[in-house]
């Protein structure tokens, strides 16, 4: 039986978090970068404890005026500072608990197509947190980077987001960027979970091998969506559950 996790952006202001967190496997905590402060991260550890859902942090740039989704000038020790420091925010709250790590938005996609901020992103928490599972985007240069300094690696795909014809992600700033319709983000997280393809804005059937979905708490109708992308799985005879720890 194939199993896949089902992964929620949470704790960042939104009002689904505690209907949502009970239809996912893994939470990724916005840590007081692009989102989040130690009220909502408290509320959302105690949330995902109450309910069995691996605990995750979500570090971002410091710009809740763009909610971290765009790319800022970065040098690697930056990029460090920033990871760490979040990190160790939401770990004094989560302690033990905490399981894995997702970069958010820009940071994210900045840190998996940079060879030298995956690098020192990677050097440092292969030092400081080296039992993290790190979410990643599936196939992107920062999987290998981490798998090569024997981090353990969960390669991502997203359920409410279109792709390009070469696999990436369409950008946000591109009309129907976004998959708003529940049942469309359902059949989109079947194909990718049984098929290990997805189809393009292009309308091309893109290889794209994953071992979590993302769907985003700041979404349209996230806890729609969560549960028509678990019914549609469950249907599918996928099991939902966490990455294994590292």
């Amino acid at each position: 039986m194939t199993t896949i996790d089902l992964n929620c952006d949470l704790g960042e202001g939104g009002g689904d978090d505690a209907a949502v967190l009970p239809l996912v496997t893994s939470v990724n905590i916005a840590c007081g970068g692009h989102a989040g402060d130690d009220d909502t991260m408290r509320t959302t550890v105690m949330l995902a404890r109450r309910h069995g859902v691996a605990i995750g942090a979500h570090p971002g740039h410091r710009d809740r005026l763009t909610f971290g989704r765009v790319a800022r000038p970065l040098a690697p020790p930056a990029a460090v500072r920033l990871v760490l420091e979040q990190v160790a925010a939401l770990a004094g709250i989560a302690g033990p608990d905490l399981a894995h790590l997702k970069l958010h938005g820009a940071l994210y996609h900045q840190v998996a197509s940079d060879s030298a901020l995956a690098a020192a992103v990677v050097a440092a928490l292969a030092t400081d947190w080296p039992r993290l599972v790190l979410y990643a985007p599936a196939g992107s240069l920062l999987v290998g980077t981490a798998r090569d300094r024997g981090l353990t690696v969960a390669e991502e795909a997203f359920v409410d987001r279109r792709y390009r014809d070469d696999g990436l992600l369409l950008a946000r700033s591109e009309s129907d960027s976004v998959i708003a319709e529940p049942l469309v983000a359902a059949e989109q997280g079947v194909l990718i979970a049984c098929d290990h393809r997805v189809r393009s804005v292009g309308g091309r059937l893109v290889d794209l091998r994953a071992d979590t979905l993302c769907l985003h708490g700041d979404g349209v109708a996230p806890v729609a969506t969560a549960r028509a992308v678990r019914r549609a799985l469950t249907a599918a005879g996928v099991r939902l559950g966490p990455p294994p720890r590292g």
